[in-house]
């Protein structure tokens, strides 16, 4: 488990704890204006009231407050609607579509019902076009037609135009829902405002994860109750906490006249800690041939007993859930030498056990992800005759964190961390929500996943190979361990 930092999130946070915080005037104006149009919140409104909304805009969506009728401002959200990431430009204007100004009615006399002002100014309009129309020779079965279409197209586009724009956002509603989005909210817009005019790759990707991780945390409440996804809103808030603890350092670092890590020396007979994928390595003086990773098991025949050679590098990989060691640096996946499932510290003899069913019949540089042990264990059916896989990545994870083995720590995207984890003969399908459009990922893209793997490892393993640790137990079937 990742320690949370209690450390107090950025001024920005308490950007949202009031409607239009800093700009009194815009909250009154918008204030005065619901008191002529529409109904305010008071003691006499039941829930069956349809209260005029105030909305805030902001760059991952809004936040729609209810005027209260004492004429002070509302301390929680009516509404707070989170935009999809990655939004493109149509997407975007949606969103102003939704947070326009209420229609206004007009009651009518003759007959029970309203009519929308505006669906009254296009009926004036295109009466005086059909009459100009009609004056000019155009035939009456052409123009009342047309005239009816405008009609009907002014009373009922806006309602499909409504329902078209929603897809591409998720709204929440309730108190206890908006008080926890609005601190979410609160937290992205300090990691936006931190990364804004920035050129540091930590501070945009801290406001990447944020922006990911509002919109996660949106749809568990738009799908259901808050107490029933309660466990998953707290792993959210937490992560969001600890992306803004890390940008409040950086910053800190920063007003101090040196960057993180500066002060960081390695040892002196270790390689130097490699980095998260996508994230700048350091500039290492002389790279050693190493050769590249070769093509997953499923391609070689599968490994027969006596096999085994303890003596090979052969590489263990496997995925986690993701932790932030330093600079919103999101490591989900790590790569560890196949010795270290031999240290003292991990599960034993499972480790042990696991470390001969990895090495056996492998070539020299070969990348194991777990996934593919399970493929070869009958589909994980025979796990419980090796080892307690869950224990032994956890231990093994534990020795990374805490430096008492090398490792390459790594940070791949979602559909990279899919292939890896699914089985080498499995498929991964993902699909667009806003084109419906499906792609398939088939176990060559996981081939090119791993290859992309063995480049940074090889990288990383610049002038000495990973350490695996200190006081390694014997390999299974070695005559130490006899």
């Amino acid at each position: 488990m990742t320690h949370t930092h209690r450390t107090s999130p950025p001024a920005a946070a308490a950007d949202h704890e009031r409607p239009f915080t800093g700009r009194p005037r815009r909250w009154a104006k918008e204030r005065d204006r619901a008191l002529r149009t529409g109904h305010v919140r008071d003691a006499t409104c039941t829930s069956a009231c349809e209260v005029v909304l105030v909305y805030e805009r902001a760059s991952w969506g809004w936040l729609a407050w209810s005027v209260p009728g004492d004429g002070s401002r509302p301390e929680v959200p009516h509404q707070i609607g989170v935009l999809a990431p990655g939004a493109s430009c149509l997407q975007r204007w949606a969103v102003r579509w939704l947070t326009r100004r209420p229609a206004r009615y007009v009651a009518l006399a003759a007959v029970p019902g309203s009519l929308r002002l505006s669906t009254a100014g296009v009926a004036l309009v295109s009466l005086l076009a059909a009459l100009i129309a009609a004056g000019r020779g155009v035939a009456a079965d052409v123009v009342v037609p047309a005239m009816l279409l405008v009609l009907a197209l002014a009373d009922h586009l806006p309602g499909r135009l409504d329902a078209r724009a929603r897809v591409h956002v998720r709204t929440v509603e309730g108190d206890r829902s908006c008080r926890y989005l609005r601190r979410q909210s609160a937290l992205h817009t300090s990691l936006v405002q931190a990364a804004a005019g920035s050129r540091r790759h930590e501070l945009r990707r801290a406001a990447e994860i944020g922006r990911h991780l509002l919109w996660e945390a949106a749809g568990l409440l738009h799908s259901g109750a808050p107490r029933t996804v309660c466990g998953e809103l707290i792993a959210r808030e937490r992560l969001m906490l600890q992306l803004a603890h890390q940008v409040t350092q950086i910053h800190r670092h920063a007003a101090g006249g040196h960057t993180p890590g500066t002060n960081q020396t390695p040892a002196p007979a270790r390689p130097v800690r490699p980095h998260a994928l996508g994230a700048q390595p350091p500039a290492y003086p002389r790279l050693r041939s190493v050769p590249a990773p070769l093509p997953p098991k499923e391609a070689f025949p599968m490994p027969q007993p006596g096999q085994a050679d303890p003596t090979l590098e052969v590489y263990l990989l496997f995925a986690h859930e993701p932790y932030y060691p330093a600079a919103a640096q999101e490591i989900n996946t790590t790569v560890v030498a196949a010795a270290s499932l031999l240290h003292p510290r991990v599960r034993q003899p499972d480790g042990a056990r696991i470390h001969d069913r990895l090495v056996r019949g492998r070539r020299p540089g070969e990348i194991v992800p777990l996934s593919t042990l399970t493929h070869e264990l009958d589909g994980g059916a025979r796990w419980p005759e090796v080892g307690d896989w869950e224990r032994v990545t956890e231990d093994l994870l534990q020795l990374v964190r805490g430096h008492d083995c090398d490792a390459l720590n790594l940070g791949l995207p979602e559909i990279a961390r899919a292939l890896v984890c699914a089985g080498p003969r499995s498929e991964v399908r993902t699909l667009d929500p806003a084109s419906g459009k499906q792609r398939v990922h088939k176990p060559a893209d996981r081939v090119g996943v791993l290859v992309e793997v063995g480049r940074h490892l090889a990288r990383a393993e610049a002038g000495s190979p990973l350490w695996p640790g200190d006081g390694l137990q014997s390999p299974a079937g070695s005559p130490d361990a006899l």
